[in-house]
């Protein structure tokens, strides 16, 4: 169902560029988006900081010498405002996105809420650009999950060239994932375990002791036992890349700062080599392919912080089935796992979609 929206207005000279919202700008997730909007020179004419009342009154920093007032969301009126970059929650997301809509303004929302709405884009522009034209029906695109994104990059190139038809992959999720204050927990457990501090006096986001640890549990669980994050990497694969394949998902927290790592186990419909999917990975836009069967030959999230890439390494045959494969995928989750796809996505939208001929 369409919602009745005022168009957004319109320059008739876009060398002055377009004002552009930042919703929960003070969060891990919002401050990355202002620093990648500058980094690519994204051609914006006003650039605003909105975050809840709580925040008012802060700065953030927008490129190397501007610094942004936070201003109210709940009071701050869209009007004018061409396109807003969304990440302050799911519950927050589903009032002030749909408001942010109706008044002109192209939301790109980096929530679960809309992810699948089917009358809601969601998009990786490396793999589904063409989804974007779809915005219209309510002036809102979705970012996908951060684990979902560095896969489906992965995943892309060698489903057009061998047909994926199943997909079984491992997360191991960095605990900036969960937000400042999961990197705060790490951080203040490691340094309480060194001071004979019990990890349970520093627990509040994680469901057991994060530091030294692994977690396999990520989100709520479901009825049949999957947690939601797994729910979420099966669901939002299928509506991205292709409908048909199947996806089985295991997803684990790690006691790392930034930077998700998964291990990636595909049957092919069409035979595939590690020689082969090599090829065709080191020439897929984003993917930067390391994989060298030595010491040191392979990427870590340690590698990937800060980096826009998809990091594909350990390519090999996965010899148990007819035509399968197995990779090792890291990626930045603050980066290309959230603000740079969405700067990605407003890029083609204004590129595309919102220039003026």
């Amino acid at each position: 169902m369409s919602v009745t929206t005022r168009p957004p207005q319109r320059r008739n000279d876009r060398e002055d560029g377009f004002v552009v919202a930042v919703i929960g700008a003070t969060g891990n997730v919002g401050r990355e988006m202002l620093t990648t909007l500058a980094d690519r020179k994204f051609p914006i004419s006003k650039v605003i900081a909105l975050a809840s009342d709580r925040s008012v009154g802060q700065k953030v920093s927008f490129g190397e010498d501007e610094v942004l007032p936070v201003e109210d969301l709940a009071k701050f009126d869209f009007r004018g405002v061409d396109i807003a970059l969304s990440s302050p929650g799911s519950k927050v997301s589903a009032v002030h996105s749909p408001r942010a809509a109706a008044q002109g303004c192209v939301v790109i929302d980096n929530t679960s809420h809309f992810r699948m709405d089917p009358d809601v884009p969601l998009v990786v522009p490396e793999v589904n650009p063409e989804a974007i034209a779809r915005y219209k029906k309510k002036n809102i695109i979705a970012n996908p999950n951060c684990s979902t994104i560095q896969m489906v990059t992965a995943l892309k190139p060698l489903h057009d060239a061998f047909k994926i038809l199943r997909v079984v992959v491992s997360t191991y999720q960095s605990t900036s994932g969960a937000g400042k204050a999961g990197m705060d927990e790490l951080f203040n457990q490691t340094k309480g375990i060194y001071a004979n501090q019990a990890a349970v006096e520093t627990r509040s986001i994680f469901t057991k002791q994060i530091a030294f640890n692994v977690i396999p549990h990520i989100d709520i669980f479901m009825d049949d036992g999957a947690t939601k994050e797994e729910w979420k990497m099966t669901a939002e694969t299928r509506k991205i890349l292709d409908p048909e394949i199947k996806v089985h998902a295991n997803c684990a927290r790690v006691p790392t700062f930034i930077g998700h790592a998964e291990y990636i186990n595909i049957e092919t419909e069409k035979p595939i080599t590690d020689s082969a999917a090599r090829e065709v990975l080191r020439h897929a836009q984003g993917i930067s392919v390391i994989d060298h069967r030595a010491d040191e030959g392979y990427a870590t999230p340690a590698e990937a912080a800060g980096e826009d890439s998809v990091f594909v390494s350990r390519i090999r045959k996965d010899h148990s089935v007819p035509h399968g494969l197995s990779f090792w995928c890291v990626s930045d989750n603050l980066r290309k796992g959230a603000a740079l796809n969405a700067v990605q996505i407003a890029e083609i939208l204004v590129r595309e979609y919102l220039s003026v001929a």
